[in-house]
């Protein structure tokens, strides 16, 4: 890395100076969306109804002397429910004059366009797809530049994993002896659970009693011990012995007193660095769009890691505030209905849940 993400997270000061952090966060900010704009091409930026992308919008609508392109993904399965992101999406692109279109995916669609996908990742990957189909949107219109707001739920908290993930090692690491009890329940309860939901929640005892533990069993689809179910069970057992992931994960947080700022950098080094950039980047290679993230900027972190501002403060840099629904939105992510997509193919084999069985698609439809 050029800088070191550690260094700036573990110098975080506990208590936040909310009259210091508005006009700080608001000028950093501003400055990053402004580099981030310059461009001899029109740039556009895609939208969803999360506070990253429409801050993003409003900011660089102060910036900007030029009418914005945005655009959202709309999808029939999530029509009229709280994950439908296009109305309010579209009530912001109206509030900052952009001009904005709204993009109907259809399954149908997304079988069609599902070898294109695969043979545009450069490794297997769950979370490009979104990414894929509103990347192409941007190219089908002529452009050439897109903003996004990847990187603002790592940096801003976002995520469901700052409260989650120290809830459980708080829980759970007193406990006497909890890596043996957590192995037994786990032999246990893993068959009744694959019949109920995950059968990766069996390690919650095993592994929820560590960040490193905790935050593997948040963010993975498949426990190590689940690995020979998918790959060669030689492979997948030395690999998990080279790979070492625990003690990396250990190694990521080591020196952060603070438990959000812990999970800030396991969530900046692993999930965005290893999977959402690389997935920026290949989605938009596969469209020759070139997609940028004024949310993950060396500079911008170097200030705001120490900060501890939150989503509420980086709404809060806007000259012309976001529309209460925007605010209080509980948080669902730019979500793609794969899963809806997938139990309504026929198969002779059984379906996994959610994202697994997604998982196991892309797996086999990209090795």
């Amino acid at each position: 890395n050029f800088f070191d993400v550690r260094k700036h997270l573990a110098d975080r000061v506990t208590t936040p100076y909310e009259s210091e952090i508005a006009p700080k966060l608001r000028d950093v900010l501003t400055s990053s969306v402004r580099d981030h704009l310059v461009s001899d091409v029109p740039v556009g930026i895609f939208l969803s109804a999360g506070l990253d992308s429409t801050t993003l919008a409003g900011l660089a609508s102060e910036i900007s002397s030029a009418s914005l392109i945005s655009m959202t993904l709309q999808f029939k399965e999530l029509s009229g429910s709280l994950m439908d992101e296009a109305p309010l999406a579209a009530e912001v692109a109206s509030i900052y004059g952009m001009q904005h279109t709204t993009r109907t995916v259809i399954g149908s669609e997304f079988r069609n366009e599902i070898n294109s996908l695969f043979a545009s990742m450069d490794q297997p990957s769950i979370d490009g797809a979104n990414t894929y189909f509103v990347a192409k949107e941007a190219a089908s219109m002529g452009l050439k530049v897109a903003l996004s707001g990847l990187g603002g739920d790592e940096l801003f908290g976002g995520y469901p994993s700052f409260q989650q993930v120290p809830r459980l090692v708080n829980g759970l690491s007193w406990f006497p002896g909890l890596n043996f009890v957590g192995k037994a329940f786990r032999i246990i309860s893993a068959p009744v659970l694959k019949q109920l939901t995950s059968s990766k929640y069996a390690s919650l005892f095993e592994y929820g009693g560590s960040f490193p533990g905790a935050y593997l069993l948040r963010r993975g689809l498949y426990m190590p011990w689940e690995l020979p179910e998918i790959l060669d069970p030689d492979f997948a057992a030395e690999g998990w012995q080279k790979l070492e992931l625990m003690i990396r994960l250990n190694e990521t947080i080591e020196g952060i007193a603070n438990d959000a700022a812990k999970v800030s950098a396991l969530e900046i080094l692993w999930y965005m660095r290893n999977q959402l950039l690389r997935d920026s980047d290949w989605a938009g290679m596969a469209h020759s769009l070139e997609i940028r993230t004024p949310l993950v900027d060396g500079t911008l972190f170097r200030k705001v890691a120490r900060m501890k501002a939150s989503k509420k403060d980086l709404a809060g840099t806007l000259s012309k505030p976001l529309p209460d629904a925007i605010l209080n939105r509980a948080k669902t992510g730019f979500y793609l209905p794969v899963r809806e997509w997938l139990l309504g193919e026929t198969s002779e084999e059984p379906q996994e849940r959610g994202y697994r069985g997604w998982a196991r698609k892309v797996y086999n439809g990209v090795s």
